[in-house]
């Protein structure tokens, strides 16, 4: 009996969503570039992004944005945090495992090459003190709000 050999399979959901994303940024996306990027919470992924998509949260505080980005199996090395203005990009490389000697995928789900993932985030940041730190496979990003976009009670006359 022959065995067929299997090839990375992705997932319907996931080639579906990649589809209607491509659609919504023909809508939403300006052709100037990045620097013309929607508003949070939207973000540009489209061909710009990369191979594949890691994923993402991000919650506010007071006083800050966090950005949790799932990138387990990348080194550290693999990573770049860039910021610009209100915008945020993540982009790193995931090399793909070899097979062995010998050895023929039957199947294949690990998702391997490059990625980015920018965001516009709604207000004003502190460009100088944005922090990352890398654990378990999770890069988390602390984005401080420029002091000037921190909320103020407005006293009423």
């Amino acid at each position: 009996m022959k065995v067929a050999k299997a090839t990375r399979a992705a997932p319907i959901i996931g080639q579906v969503k990649n589809d209607i994303d491509r659609v919504f940024d023909r809508f939403y996306t300006p052709s100037l570039g990045e620097a013309a990027l929607p508003g949070f919470p939207f973000e540009h992924m489209g061909t710009l992004g990369g191979e594949w998509t890691p994923a993402l949260d991000v919650t506010e505080t007071e006083k800050e944005y966090l950005i949790r980005c799932e990138v387990p199996g990348i080194h550290k090395e693999n990573l770049d945090i860039s910021v610009n203005g209100s915008l945020l990009r993540i982009t790193g490389h995931k090399e793909a495992i070899q097979e062995g000697k010998g050895e023929s995928y039957l199947y294949r789900e690990r998702e391997a090459g490059t990625f980015a993932r920018t965001l516009r985030l709604p207000v004003p940041i502190e460009e100088g003190k944005v922090e990352a730190a890398y654990q378990d496979g999770i890069l988390t990003v602390r984005v401080p709000k420029a002091a000037t976009a921190l909320s103020k009670k407005v006293l009423i006359k």
